[in-house]
């Protein structure tokens, strides 16, 4: 089959590039080994959200006397939630394969594709035992779980960011590796759902990418809930028991039932036939590309999470525009941009642009603002008091360096900033707006304000 762009993974950037390129006239061949949708719809974004969201409803029946609601028995029936995160996935995915699969183009193709080098001025790509040749090939294959080199590690059942939704029962007491999004997320999430949670982080914070105000935080409100922090620690090995497994931590043991590892990723890169092209990778597998994500072969392009950088849907799918305009656009768009992100936490962290730390560092002269939640009368109001929001602003300038939003709902709160940081916006749009009271909106006014005063 000859096309004009085969495209070697089906995720979050390359099923809609796919779309767009077709509708722009290109014969597109989309090569996708398992299911469309990459890791948001199949194991991340879909499924892990609508887990978190039973466990907030369990949360907040347990606690109800908190806003004079009593509940007496609380039964979390672990066996519907799972069903509930397993129908969304697959809703998510029917609906993709249909849109996908009705369409003469984008070709669909199921199966391991790789690249053969090149054939008559085209590049070639194999997918079990079929052959694709194409003017221009995008590669979105994606990352998997990174095992850490632990002894014993691979002697014991895991859990990991690919295979926890095929979880059937509770675990009594849950053992997390790791100390960021999927360990945190999924720390609070268990513990809501009554499992016991002890998460081991080798840093010496947790969401060590933050400021240490952020970190501090996180760690206080998780350990209010009864989770079991330990930070620093070695873990020297890991050895199976009846019923569950033993972690020998800095002289001491500890048994859990079921054990998480979530200790970052690594890319799909190591059988994609790289080398029959001289497509460079850097020395953790990550595809070099430049910033119109060109590899070093041109007509070639690497989206989404192996092309290094932040691995976020949004920025897979902002990718897919770049890629687009480079091969029917003007060529003009870059991945120069503001990337926010989110910890799907309660409270929420929403974040954009620097941080405290990484301000100051860079030698910028900056104002911080910040709003205690403890100190809003909407989050009061609600009863969603922990966190806060703060801001950083150039001192020069006026115009926002970066936010982060440690608060209820703070993944919708932080979209002010980033609208604001996309639109070159200094702080007097929002320090003399009228903003509607009460809301958590108004308090991020108030940090704004907090910084001149």
């Amino acid at each position: 089959m000859d096309v004009d762009v085969a495209i070697i993974g089906g995720g979050q950037a390359g099923v809609p590039l796919a779309r767009s390129l077709a509708e722009a006239g290109q014969q597109v061949a989309l090569i996708e080994r398992v299911h469309l949708g990459g890791s948001c719809v199949n194991f991340g974004c879909t499924p892990s959200k609508a887990l978190i969201a039973s466990a907030q409803v369990a949360y907040e029946a347990r606690n109800g006397e908190r806003w004079g609601i009593r509940i007496p028995t609380i039964d979390v029936d672990f066996g519907a939630v799972m069903d509930r995160v397993r129908g969304m996935v697959a809703a998510a995915r029917n609906s993709l394969d249909d849109s996908i699969e009705q369409a003469a183009n984008p070709c669909l193709i199921r199966a391991h594709g790789r690249l053969a080098g090149r054939e008559d001025g085209r590049f070639v790509v194999e997918s079990d035992g079929g052959r694709v040749r194409a003017r221009r090939v995008v590669l979105d294959t994606g990352t998997r779980s990174l095992l850490p080199d632990i002894d014993g590690l691979r002697t014991v059942p895991l859990l990991t960011a690919e295979n926890w939704i095929d979880m059937t029962v509770l675990p009594e007491r849950l053992i997390v590796i790791g100390g960021s999004y999927l360990a945190l997320e999924f720390g609070q999430a268990f513990s809501r759902l009554e499992s016991e949670v002890v998460v081991l982080q080798s840093g010496s914070a947790l969401a060590e990418r933050e400021d240490p105000d952020v970190s501090y935080v996180i760690a206080k409100f998780l350990e209010a809930e009864g989770l079991e922090i330990r930070l620093d620690v070695r873990i020297d090995r890991i050895e199976p028991i009846d019923g569950g497994i033993r972690v020998h931590v800095d002289g001491v043991v500890l048994e859990g039932t079921h054990l998480l590892v979530a200790t970052g990723r690594r890319p799909n890169t190591d059988d994609l036939g790289l080398e029959t092209l001289g497509v460079a990778t850097d020395q953790h597998g990550m595809i070099e590309v430049d910033e119109r994500l060109a590899t070093t072969v041109a007509g070639v392009w690497a989206a989404g999470d192996i092309r290094g950088g932040p691995a976020f849907t949004h920025t897979a799918y902002a990718d897919s525009k770049v890629i687009h305009d480079q091969i029917v656009g003007d060529s003009r768009m870059t991945t120069e941009r503001i990337v926010p992100y989110a910890m799907f936490l309660d409270p929420e962290l929403g974040r954009v642009g620097m941080t405290e730390t990484e301000a100051r560092k860079a030698g910028h002269a900056i104002r911080i603002g910040r709003k205690d939640m403890s100190t809003s009368g909407k989050a009061k109001e609600v009863g969603q008091t922990a966190g806060f929001i703060k801001v950083v602003i150039d001192a020069e300038t006026d115009r926002f360096l970066g936010a982060a939003c440690l608060c209820h709902n703070g993944s919708e709160v932080v979209q002010v900033f980033i609208a604001l940081m996309n639109a070159g916006a200094g702080a007097n749009t929002i320090k003399n707006s009228v903003v509607i009271h009460p809301t958590i909106g108004e308090a991020a006014k108030n940090a704004v304000v907090a910084a001149y005063t």
